[in-house]
This record gives structure tokens, C-alpha cells and sequence, in this order.
């Protein structure tokens, strides 16, 4: 659906595909409170609405996001405010459905953070990345402590935690941090593509490869092999196994819809 200009955050569902624009061009998208509300509100849409297949994070205006807006109004204590920003971290990172970040101009702080909560990142060459925390007197927000010694290992992410350097595309590239460099030309396109294919995929296997690599990265090997043999058994429970085992067969494209097959 389209919404208006001044809307903070501004949303498109089509093809399974919700696409989420921070719309905050004049101040590089950087997040107020009514845009941390808007995009709490719209991963809870995503996570709980069968039609979305996959989710699309991008700016407006040339730029991703600043991170947090420092010039707008605070009210509350900080402990409280950043229970929020947290609970939209634990939304980003547990939803169900594979995440793209698509991201051109700058990325820095809390919106570096928010690219690296996707599933998936696409650049142009002209994206700049930041931890710009240290540079303003901040430690690390967004789970950015979590998710960058995961990474890119813990001696680098002590550089771009400590030093808040700006990093361009390529280096991000190298370092893990970006999974595609595409010409400012190709990236519409490369990202439609991509949607459409993450959109297309059986939804509850897709739901739980990724919650697979979330839990089983610091499990043991034992754990990890149990919980891939339960997640497996729910997989036969639905419609999209035997599919695909027919259209292998069958030598055609299969239709996926996470539907159940037992009742």
C-alpha cells in the first residue's frame, strides 16, 4: 500500500514482499520516536501476517539511517527508552521471515545496527558504514555488541567499536558485514529479485533454518543435531515437503504455502 510523503516510515506489501522505507530524508533517516514506533509496529505486522514472505529495510533519500536522532525531544529515563529499542532489536532478530537490508548512502550507529539485524545486506559502492557510538559519547546500542564479534570476530569488532571508524562498502564486504556490492544502476532490480526469490520459499522452513543458526551457533554439536531432527519433523508436517517432492518429480517449480498437512 503507499502511503503519504510525511509519514515517518512508509510501507509497500506486494508479491509477499513488505518493504519498509525510513522516510526521514532531512535528517538522513535518522530515528525519532515515532519512527522506532512505526518500525516496532510494522515488524509485529510482518511477524504475525501470513501474507509477508519476506521484509525489506531501505531509506529514503539517498541515505539508510544516522542511527538514533540525538536532536529530538528525550523524555523518560534511559533505561526505559532503550527497553523499547530493545524490544524492536529482539523483533528484528526473531522474526520468522528472512530480512533484507538494502542500503545506499549511510548506515552508522544504531543504523548500521539495524542493516546488520537483517538476514541479508545489499550495497551500492557509495554505502558508508559506521559505529559511530564512541564519536558521540555512547557505547554500543542495537545489539551491535552482539552481532559484530559474531561477524567479524572479536579483534575487528573492537576496532569499529573503539575507533567509530567510516568504513566504505568494499571493506564492509571483506570484513562479512555486507553480503553484495551492486551498481546504484542494478540495486532496484537485484533487489526485487531477491525478495521475490526469499518471498517464494517454503515459509516454515525458511522460519526455522534461521532460527537454527541463531540457537545453534554456540551450541554443542549434539544440540544442534537434535534441534535440526525437530525442526525437520515439523517440516513433513506441512504441505511444502511433499510439494517439493512432487515437483521435483514432476520436473516443475513448486508452489510453496507453509500450509499444515496434518489437522
Amino acid at each position: 500500500m503507499a502511503d503519504r510523503e510525511d509519514e515517518v516510515l512508509l510501507t509497500r506489501l506486494e508479491g509477499g514482499v513488505l518493504t519498509l522505507t525510513l522516510n526521514r530524508p532531512h535528517r538522513r533517516n535518522a530515528l525519532d520516536l515515532a519512527l522506532w514506533d512505526a518500525l516496532r509496529e510494522q515488524l509485529v505486522r510482518a511477524r504475525d501476517d501470513a501474507e509477508v514472505r519476506a521484509v525489506v529495510v531501505t531509506g529514503a533519500g539517498g541515505a539508510f539511517c544516522a542511527g538514533a536522532d540525538l536532536s529530538a525531544p528525550r523524555e523518560g529515563h534511559p533505561l526505559e527508552r532503550m527497553r523499547g529499542v530493545n524490544e524492536i532489536a529482539m523483533l528484528l532478530h526473531e522474526l520468522p521471515k528472512p530480512s533484507v537490508a538494502r542500503v545506499d548512502g549511510v548506515a552508522v550507529g544504531a543504523g548500521w545496527n539495524l542493516a546488520l539485524g537483517c538476514d541479508l545486506v545489499v550495497a551500492t559502492p557509495s554505502a558508508r558504514f559506521s559505529q559511530i557510538f564512541a564519536k558521540r559519547g555512547l557505547s554500543l546500542d542495537f545489539g551491535g555488541s552482539w552481532l559484530l564479534p559474531r561477524l567479524v570476530g572479536m579483534q575487528q569488532a573492537k576496532r569499529l567499536a573503539l575507533l567509530a571508524e567510516m568504513i566504505d562498502a568494499e571493506e564492509a564486504h571483506r570484513l562479512g558485514l555486507v553480503t553484495w556490492v551492486v551498481a546504484p544502476e542494478e540495486l532496484d532490480t537485484f533487489v526485487d529479485d531477491l525478495g521475490a526469490r526469499l518471498a517464494s520459499m517454503a515459509p516454515v522452513a525458511v522460519a526455522q533454518s534461521k532460527a537454527l543458526l541463531h540457537e545453534n551457533a554456540d551450541r554443542p554439536l549434539r544440540e544442534a543435531l537434535a534441534s535440526e531432527a525437530r525442526a525437520q519433523s515439523v517440516n513433513f508436517a506441512t504441505a511444502d515437503a511433499p510439494e517439493a517432492f512432487a515437483a521435483f518429480s514432476e520436473k516443475r517449480e513448486a508452489t510453496f504455502t507453509g500450509q499444515w498437512a496434518v489437522r
